[in-house]
């Protein structure tokens, strides 16, 4: 049986592999040519490798290669330092046998983290290792839509991201890049259990239903902690434009809480708060 670290090694060095052409790495094409980015036999030189030792790597078997060996792919695959920790992770959990059991006890949101949430005047919400949805706050909820009209088990970032009933969202001219920061950080958390039954069905789902999903996910971008902008298309009050920040919380892997701002000050802010005040007013109707 081949070993679930492995065969996640292998994918990704296949997948950083093809991401290459010959002339980024100083070589010349040459003739007709199968593959879009390098061939086996091209990056094993690059790497001072035996092509024989590479393909099975790739392959995801029985391998143990060392430090200096990662080293050596880490600089033939030009991989980013992001990139080059993953690859130095899964290469490590490989040389080891697979725990008889690993830590996958519920994951469990602090009463003191609830209590930030509940007094943070922003929209915040924490995310479990898989980007489980396990606690928000009025604010959140005032931009993301009220949880309860979701299953329990489909109260998931990564899940919604690719929900087809949220239309407009992917009319945002950022989608894609909002989906692979996601992504990205499902497969940071893949690399600490890729056996990980949550993981498992939250892939597995997403990659029956959504084209999408599956050529997004083949590409193997990984991220660590992420940041970055997002555009909420709110019809009552227009689009507000939000930063976005990850926040660990104790653990690791553990729960991170995302928190988006507008600068102050900003007619983001003043529709943020315009639709908080028309959730809270809403709210007390009900």
């Amino acid at each position: 049986m081949t070993h679930p670290y492995a065969r996640e090694l292998g994918d990704f060095l296949r997948a950083r592999r093809s991401r290459l052409r010959p002339h980024d790495v100083g070589l010349e094409p040459g003739g007709r040519r199968k593959v879009t980015g390098l061939r086996r036999e091209e990056l094993a030189l690059l790497a001072g490798l035996s092509t024989d030792y590479y393909q099975r790597m790739e392959q995801g078997r029985e391998v143990r290669p060392s430090d200096d060996v990662l080293d050596a792919l880490a600089g033939a695959l030009c991989l980013g330092e992001e990139e080059r920790r993953h690859l130095f992770t899964l290469a490590h959990a490989a040389r080891r046998p697979m725990p008889t059991r690993m830590n996958r006890d519920p994951e469990r949101v602090p009463d003191s983290t609830r209590r930030l949430l509940r007094v943070t005047d922003t929209p915040a919400v924490v995310l479990g290792r898989h980007l489980d949805l396990l606690d928000w706050n009025l604010m959140a909820e005032a931009l993301l839509g009220a949880p309860d009209a979701y299953p329990p088990d489909g109260l998931n970032m990564l899940l919604l991201m690719f929900d087809d009933t949220m239309t407009g969202e992917r009319n945002c001219p950022n989608w894609e890049r909002q989906a692979l920061d996601y992504i990205g950080m499902m497969r940071a958390a893949v690399a600490t259990d890729p056996t990980h039954p949550r993981a498992t069905a939250i892939v597995g789902e997403l990659s029956i239903r959504s084209a999408e999903f599956r050529r997004l996910w083949a590409q193997h971008d990984v991220r660590e902690s992420v940041s970055g902008t997002k555009t909420f298309r709110v019809p009552e009050v227009g689009d507000i434009v939000l930063d976005w920040d990850t926040y660990p919380l104790p653990g690791s892997p553990g729960p991170v809480m995302l928190v988006f701002t507008a600068e102050l000050g900003s007619a983001d802010a003043d529709r943020l708060q315009l639709l908080a005040s028309m959730h809270a007013t809403r709210s007390t109707h009900r």
